[in-house]
């Protein structure tokens, strides 16, 4: 089997190995199926805006959607593999630049829609703490600060944005495969400490509860860019076990009727399946462009789609059959979610984009490097000036830029975006959302 992007070991690319790999279309396709897999869980398992138990209405599909919260899990699988992929040659600054870009702007209007419809119609759900919540809501940092969700999806971002810290310290030294396989045997470490210390700050930063699926998302694409190998195989499988371990808890928090943890097993190994034949370059010739259009309404789908689902579902459940209400809502929560993505995510995350380059720039010109390591890097016999990599790809809405710097062989290296869920303890588990959290 053929093996994409081999290289040695520090992140440089072996001879032979400099054409541009094809972009991975089926994490597209991925990203959009977890996305449905948590929308279906929400229309269909939870009473929402039913008013009455769904297993009632759908006792069919109650059965397959009860388990459509691992969507989340999945997600946060896909992540590991993307954040890793798009950080490589990239400065902070730039991983900065990337990931604001690309997870506020679309966000920023998701609470504000969200916010309206609920305060408008507020007999599904109501915000709690009202306008002074939205606001901090607008941080992305509202779980930190004890503040209510204006949305019950937006705990996962939180998550999300942990990761980006974490893996900013990676980023801040210059990602390399030695830093990469350090980072997750670090963090397996401590959050295999975090839950023998019990103590609540550790715990939360070193999220036990998914830190396998981000972990195991970065050695498959160690696997990918590099090749397989028994050290990273061994990552994989390691973090499958504790990701396993976790479902039973994880089931309990999301439903309030007694099941079988097997299927979310099952669920949860057929993912990392499909991660690991992706790595080993099974889906390469998979080259649908159409799952790239799919795959950007992921993102805004995902912020739309609970409170003002639900909140439309209560209003036509007495009017609309109820298996056509779902299809119909689906319908259109896609639709409104491109309508996201073409006229807010694209212009806005462009313009924030330019703006934050700009910013980044006056930093970097009035941050001098410090004279040792410009002495190093003359003896070294490169420039005093900070290298530009090769090739700095930038994708965003369908598009990607590449930035050629010096030297021979530029690799485009593909940036895939992930992103990446009822407040009492029925919210909680109606959210997908860890009970306590």
């Amino acid at each position: 089997m053929r093996f994409a992007r081999r290289g040695d070991l520090d992140g440089g690319l072996a001879a032979g190995q400099r054409t541009a790999a094809p972009r991975l279309y089926v994490l597209d396709a991925l990203r959009l199926l977890a996305a449905l897999m948590v929308v279906f869980f929400h229309y269909v398992a939870l009473r929402g805006g039913w008013g009455e138990d769904p297993e009632n209405i759908f006792p069919n599909l109650w059965k397959f959607a009860q388990y459509g919260w691992t969507g989340v899990e999945i997600f946060f699988l896909i992540s590991g593999f993307v954040i890793c992929m798009s950080t490589w040659g990239r400065s902070l600054g730039d991983f900065v630049v990337s990931r604001v870009s690309r997870v506020y702007p679309a966000y920023w209007v998701g609470i504000f829609l969200t916010a309206a419809v609920i305060s408008l119609w507020p007999q599904v759900r109501q915000i709690n703490g009202g306008f002074n919540s939205v606001l901090t809501n607008l941080t992305m940092l509202q779980t930190g600060f004890g503040v209510w969700d204006v949305d019950g999806v937006y705990w996962t971002l939180f998550i999300e944005l942990k990761f980006y810290v974490l893996f900013a310290i990676v980023v801040a030294t210059g990602v390399t495969y030695r830093k990469c396989v350090l980072f997750c045997a670090l963090w397996t470490v401590v959050a295999m400490a975090s839950v023998q210390a019990d103590v609540k700050l550790l715990d939360q930063w070193a999220m036990p509860l998914y830190q396998p699926y981000f972990v195991a998302g970065i050695a498959f694409y160690l696997m990918y860019r590099y090749r397989p190998t028994a050290l990273l195989w061994g990552i994989v499988a390691l973090s499958l076990l504790l990701a396993e371990h976790q479902i039973a808890r994880r089931v309990a928090d999301n439903t309030t009727h007694n099941i079988p943890a097997w299927p979310a097993r099952v669920i949860i190994l057929v993912a990392f399946v499909l991660m690991a034949l992706i790595a080993c370059g099974a889906f390469n010739r998979i080259q649908w462009r159409w799952l790239s259009t799919a795959g950007a309404l992921t993102y805004p789908l995902y912020l739309l789609h609970q409170y003002i689902g639900m909140t439309l579902i209560y209003a036509l459940r007495d009017r609309v059959p109820r298996h056509l209400l779902v299809i119909g809502l689906v319908l259109v929560m896609l639709g409104a979610a491109w309508l996201m993505h073409r006229f807010v995510e694209k212009p806005l995350g462009t313009w924030l984009r330019k703006v934050m380059r700009s910013s980044m720039e006056e930093v970097r010109q009035h941050s001098p490097r410090p004279k040792g390591a410009v002495h190093a890097a003359k003896g070294a016999g490169a420039p005093a000036k900070a290298a530009v990599p090769s090739a700095v790809p930038e994708q965003h809405a369908g598009r990607e830029e590449v930035r050629e710097g010096a030297g021979s062989g530029a690799q485009r290296l593909r940036a895939y975006e992930t992103g990446p869920y009822e407040q009492t303890a029925a919210d909680r588990v109606g959210a997908g959302r860890p009970d306590g959290v």
